[in-house]
């Protein structure tokens, strides 16, 4: 008797974990058919802003070596003795891993996350937003249009994002022992005024919105020559990466003197002028100046935008959007 009673007792006990059970489980799924359901409602430009960002983290966190490289270099040559021998982009690379280490080459990630993720949300936000309202024709911006677009969303999102780009640029440059984001950007503001946050803006200006022009142009117009066969094709992501890499090479290329510039403007900590800047790099190291520091900055540049372009397009094309 006693131990039918401890079955029967056991037995209502499993029943009850067992409907527990099949509750948490029901209450999960409703929670993810709910959370899939507010995505879905979400209004488009905020799933331009979050498949921007995710682009936007993936590209950073792969290529922050080669931004590093390039801010070394392009500081590296204020130092240089007259005649001594120029700096390589190898040279430096091995020169960080040994003076520092294989993970020094990830200095400055932080500000990239805190610049980029936002950041490339916002561009991408701004984008699909400037083209749903100004282009009409369902082939896609001509290149004039491609241009402004471009420009456009960049110009919104860099100066939205200055400041945190600052604080990058001088975590890069190895000058400033900044222990975290809101650490320097406090310091700069205490010693340096709030003024110095949006240092290089005009110069990061000349660079950023000429180069996202620059890019959307060769890019969108790349992809509009292409046969529609290919475009709806499994590879489909790999052209469009390949044509990410072409426009962003070109993009690079006429945008680098402005990089330079800004770079010195952003690590002095005297307020040099735009005028300054490019004064003092000519005189010491004359029209070459310009372009030092161009082999890593064309690859990051050209390596992020082509996979953040490739990875957003994919992710608003599964979220019925096209970008």
């Amino acid at each position: 008797m006693m131990s039918s009673v401890l079955n029967f007792r056991d037995s209502e006990k499993t029943d009850r974990e067992g409907k527990q059970a099949r509750s948490s489980i029901v209450q999960g799924s409703s929670i993810a058919s709910s959370s899939k359901m507010e995505l879905a409602l979400a209004h488009p430009a905020l799933k331009a802003f979050m498949c921007g960002s995710l682009s936007g983290t993936c590209s950073t966190l792969l290529f922050q070596p080669l931004d590093l490289v390039k801010t070394r270099l392009q500081t590296m040559q204020n130092n240089r003795k007259p005649g001594a021998p120029k700096v390589g982009m190898m040279t430096v690379l091995i020169q960080v891993v040994r003076t520092e280490n294989f993970l020094a080459l990830w200095k400055g990630v932080s500000p990239s996350f805190v610049r980029c993720i936002p950041g490339v949300g916002i561009y991408f936000s701004t984008f699909y937003c400037l083209k749903q309202h100004f282009i009409q024709d369902v082939r896609g911006p001509n290149a004039g249009e491609a241009v402004l677009l471009g420009a456009g969303a960049r110009s919104v999102a860099g100066v939205c994002m200055l400041p945190v780009t600052v604080v990058k640029t001088r975590f890069e440059s190895g000058r400033y022992n900044y222990l975290s984001v809101m650490g320097a950007l406090k310091s700069m503001c205490k010693t340096e005024g709030t003024r110095a946050l949006f240092s290089g803006l005009p110069a990061t200006l000349l660079r950023d919105a000429p180069f996202s022009g620059i890019y959307v142009m060769f890019y969108s117009q790349t992809k509009r020559s292409l046969p529609q066969e290919v475009s709806s094709s499994p590879i489909a992501p790999l052209v469009n990466f390949g044509c990410g890499v072409v426009a962003g090479v070109l993009a690079s290329l006429a945008t680098q003197p402005a990089d330079v510039v800004k770079t010195h403007i952003q690590v002095s900590s005297a307020h040099w002028t735009t005028k300054h800047a490019v004064g003092f790099i000519y005189k010491e190291h004359g029209l070459s100046g310009f372009f030092r520091g161009a082999v890593p900055r064309s690859l990051r540049r050209t390596l992020m935008a082509a996979m953040a372009w490739t990875v957003y397009e994919q992710l608003m094309a599964r979220m019925g959007l096209k970008s």
